[in-house]
């Protein structure tokens, strides 16, 4: 046997000097005495007999000098996996020997004792080497990677197309030594490959482009052992956590928009929920269900299309059907705010619906221009810049208060708003509030207040609003009022009555505005004390 590790050891060293200095003896898998690293031996001076024997070995491959670990392993699971990984197997559980915790490391088989180590060490300390027996928190392994799983996961590239250092085992598993080789330190961390642009994950993984340059760096988000997000390894806790760990706006430390700030505001779309619990709606929103980090692109786009900044994101369509990659900003919207009616009214309606794809369609009778162009082209009030033919976001109403769109110098997008609910301005409906820039700051933001105070569209707005302070959403539902539930006679210009301020005329017991013509109706209410019988303008 010393002849034999003799030969190793001359072969060794008759290599190269760069060569040297990246092979096993120079790396931390030299648990001899005269080894590199903390965890070494007291005395043993042999190298290699840490892992192989040429006598004796166990009926392993290659010459195996160890016994195979007996413990059933927690192995890794998410609902991205398309495969199913069973307990370890091949070349992984002779890794797992060392790399469970489990086994001594001095404990050979060639060797009736075990092999005394330095510090009274017995088995890798806690940490990134010594991966337990739970294996949730690392990459997965010993799973069949082959033309069908690819299939199933267009995300995964053919196993046909791998580079020669990225081998599977031969049973088509990928295992531990896919991405390293215990031998050869050349890469760091005893990887295959180079890893610097993510070119070894991108060997198996193909997520798509992206032009944010932090974004191209899988290491920047992901860990491959010991993730504290088990599922989909990412390097925080959660979704969140990963994504402000560079969205926390601190020059220097992290780069990306100060997103943070606006998660932890009164309003906020993220609840910073567990990676376990993605999409189960309503109470667990988290960044990747509006943003698909891999395809994000750092460009604009006009309404009503999707912003690049969104990625590659799935959706839900006007039809209420599910779309893989968005096409319209809405469609992201849809996915909690439609069918799924994710989230509550803030003001009492005449109507309620909670399903803002039938509010905002083109059939229904009244809507704000987030699909198409609005119905009416009688819209005396809107500021310049803006038509009875232009579309809007989502996100023009529904995001940051401190944003750039709000005035401000922080991100835009629907974060988070210290204005009630989501906002991008203050938005009051609170009756007996006094009119004010402010309180309808939000109205203003696109009507034009001196257009509105006039009375140019209607000619008891100034009445209303200002004198006997009534909030526009007693009248008005911002979104629009289903084909299904309104018609145009009494539910054009978005009226939908706010039940606590707006109540039934109690002669007629009619609750309703009739459309009579341009600029010309009447009311069938009690509001304020004041009852309104067939009261026209």
């Amino acid at each position: 046997m010393k002849r034999f590790l003799l030969i190793l050891l001359l072969m060794a060293f008759a290599a190269p000097a760069s060569a040297q200095m990246n092979s096993v003896i120079n790396s931390k898998h030299n648990l001899s005495a005269s080894g590199p690293g903390a965890v070494k031996a007291t005395e043993e001076q042999e190298i290699c007999i840490f892992c192989h024997t040429p006598h004796n070995a166990a009926p392993v491959q290659p010459l195996w000098n160890r016994n195979t670990p007996t413990s059933a392993y927690t192995v890794y699971s998410s609902n991205s996996l398309h495969a199913s990984p069973g307990q370890p197997t091949g070349s992984s559980k002779l890794c797992l020997s060392c790399h469970d915790g489990t086994i001594a490391l001095g404990s050979v088989l060639s060797r009736e004792q075990p092999i005394g180590m330095a510090g009274g060490i017995t088995t890798l300390p806690p940490g990134s080497s010594n991966l337990g027996t739970d294996l949730s928190d690392d990459h997965p392994i010993s799973f069949v990677y082959d033309v069908n799983l690819a299939a199933r996961n267009p995300k995964l590239r053919l196993p046909t197309g791998l580079p020669p250092t990225v081998k599977l085992d031969y049973r088509q598993e990928m295992q531990c030594t896919t991405c390293h080789d215990a031998h050869d330190n050349t890469n760091g961390s005893f990887l295959v490959m180079d890893n610097t642009n993510s070119q070894l994950c991108r060997s198996c993984h193909n997520q798509g482009t992206t032009d944010i340059t932090a974004h191209n760096q899988c290491a920047g988000c992901h860990q491959s052992h010991t993730a504290p997000s088990k599922a989909y390894l990412l390097k925080a806790e959660t979704v969140t956590d990963t994504c402000t760990s560079c969205h926390a706006g601190q020059p220097g430390i992290n780069q990306g928009p100060n997103i943070a700030a606006d998660l932890n505001k009164l309003s906020r779309h993220d609840t910073h929920a567990s990676v376990n619990t993605i999409n189960q709606f309503p109470n667990n929103i988290v960044c990747s269900d509006c943003h698909e980090p891999h395809t994000m692109l750092n460009q604009t786009a006009l309404a009503p299309l999707a912003s690049p900044k969104l990625g590659a994101i799935p959706g839900i369509n006007t039809a209420g059907a599910v779309v893989t990659q968005v096409q319209y900003e809405y469609e992201v919207c849809f996915k909690c705010h439609a069918d799924q009616s994710a989230v509550t009214n803030t003001v009492t309606r005449q109507i309620v619906q909670t399903n803002k794809r039938l509010q905002f369609a083109p059939s229904a009778v009244s809507y704000h221009p987030v699909e198409a162009a609005g119905r009416s082209t009688d819209v005396p009030s809107l500021r310049p810049g803006l038509t009875t033919a232009s579309i809007i976001y989502c996100t023009d109403c529904h995001g940051s208060d401190t944003s750039k769109l709000a005035g401000g110098a922080g991100p835009n997008g629907p974060h988070g708003s210290s204005n009630r609910p989501l906002l991008v301005q203050h938005y009051e409906t609170t009756d007996n509030t006094p009119e004010s820039t402010t309180a309808y700051a939000l109205c203003y933001s696109c009507h034009d207040r001196s257009s509105i105070l006039s009375n140019a569209s209607f000619p008891t707005h100034s009445l209303h609003i200002v004198d006997k302070q009534t909030p526009c959403s007693a009248c008005h539902d911002a979104h629009g009022i289903s084909s299904t539930q309104g018609n145009t006679m009494k539910n054009s210009r978005l009226i939908n009555f706010d039940t606590t301020i707006v109540r039934p005329d109690p002669g007629t017991l009619r609750l309703e505005y009739n459309s009579l013509g341009l600029r010309h109706g009447n009311c069938y209410v009690s509001c304020h004390g004041v009852t309104h019988t067939a009261v026209s303008y």
